[in-house]
């Protein structure tokens, strides 16, 4: 299976975020939509992703008055990327090995979505249980001559 197909399944929305929104407003949308991750996008480009991982950390380093911290401030700037067509055993790896639970799919400049690691999951699962009722078609619709073979 490849990235590209767990987009196919998942959909192309994508929540976003300016880089001088605060993070009360990032808190507030990821929140409301049920999401972990925001892309930050400037002009059009993506400049950065914020997860709650960002949030959480910025949260416990300043204490109060967090809420008007800007997403510049506490956004990764460069995050890793991978391509729609990675196979999803190496998009795996790839996230464990870098501690990502969100990661943005480009190509060619172009930003087609994010990844979770719950999409990556429900995937393998989804691809896992369609090749065992394959299976168990193929077992009950052994022919009967081949048995007494």
């Amino acid at each position: 299976m490849l990235v590209r197909e767990i987009l196919a399944i998942k959909g192309a929305v994508l929540y976003t975020i300016g880089p001088n929104g605060t993070l009360a407003e990032a808190v507030s949308t990821m929140t409301d939509q049920d999401v972990g991750s925001l892309v930050v996008f400037e002009r059009g480009q993506m400049v950065g992703m914020l997860t709650f991982r960002e949030v959480l950390q910025w949260i416990r380093k300043t204490g109060s008055g967090w809420e008007a911290v800007t997403i510049a401030e506490v956004m990764v700037k460069d995050p890793k990327l991978a391509g729609p067509d990675m196979e999803v055993d190496e998009l795996r790896r790839f996230m464990v090995e870098h501690r990502m639970r969100y990661l943005p799919i480009m190509e060619s400049g172009t930003l087609l979505g994010v990844i979770s690691f719950h999409d990556v999951a429900r995937a393998v699962l989804e691809e896992q249980g369609f090749e065992n009722r394959m299976l168990k078609n193929y077992i009950r619709d052994w022919p009967a001559e081949a048995e007494g073979a």
